[in-house]
């Protein structure tokens, strides 16, 4: 049971991984820097493989009320604000950069616990938040690839994905679960990036990239979706 766990917890790892590989080559090597085309993509393969584990019995989706998911349209909000910012930043930014200033966000978490609903936080975790912190500070002053407008996207991608585990947490419990939860972000996400591709540029954009490379882009989607099949087939 343990090496089962052990093996699943590897899987995981290494797509979340290739996930940012993936990402960083198509948005970096392939110069695909349309955001809302190319996160619009991986959420909609994300809430069909979703959809289709529902409907295959392997995931269990409840049919939640409408309070719960007007209630929840905060987070959906935010998490477009992830996939977007984050997106801008990975193009412009090496990935360890990227993932550093990711994880300042669990310095906003433990500042909202800590200040506004006075949990009692372990001098580790201080520690550890202080460290991620000041190993984030220093990141621009020892970037030999440093760009502005990447940290700048960074930054809101870090406050977006603080504010939406704040947003996580405050649910009551048992409302919605972590799967409906993803599900609703997902069908939110392609909904509102599709809409957002007319006046940001990024549909007509698109017919002029390369055709050799659009090849290569939609490889590289499906490369991403069989990633995202390995993550759920370890979830669920």
């Amino acid at each position: 049971m343990c090496v089962r766990r052990c093996l699943v917890g590897l899987t995981f790892c290494t797509c979340y991984l290739a996930s940012y590989l993936t990402n960083k080559y198509v948005l970096s090597v392939l110069k695909f820097t349309y955001p809302t085309l190319f996160q619009g993509w991986q959420t909609l393969i994300g809430g069909l493989l979703l959809h289709v584990s529902w409907k295959l019995g392997w995931a269990e989706i409840n049919s939640t009320s409408r309070s719960d998911v007007s209630m929840w349209l905060p987070a959906s909000v935010l998490f477009v604000g992830i996939i977007y910012a984050g997106s801008r930043a990975l193009s412009k930014l090496a990935i360890p950069v990227f993932l550093t200033l990711h994880n300042v966000a669990e310095v906003i978490i433990c500042g909202h616990q800590k200040c506004f609903r006075k949990e009692k936080t372990s001098p580790e975790k201080i520690c550890s938040t202080l460290f991620l912190l000041a190993a984030a500070g220093c990141l621009p002053f020892n970037d030999p690839q440093f760009d502005p407008n990447g940290y700048f996207w960074a930054v809101i991608h870090l406050f977006c994905v603080g504010a939406y585990k704040i947003v996580q947490k405050s649910r009551k419990p048992n409302a919605l679960s972590d799967i409906e939860q993803q599900y609703l972000n997902y069908m939110f996400s392609v909904v509102l990036l599709a809409v957002a591709s007319h006046p940001t540029g990024d549909l007509f954009s698109v017919l002029d990239f390369p055709f050799l490379y659009f090849y290569r882009f939609h490889g590289s989607c499906c490369a991403r979706s069989s990633q995202l099949a390995c993550q759920y087939c370890c979830l669920i």
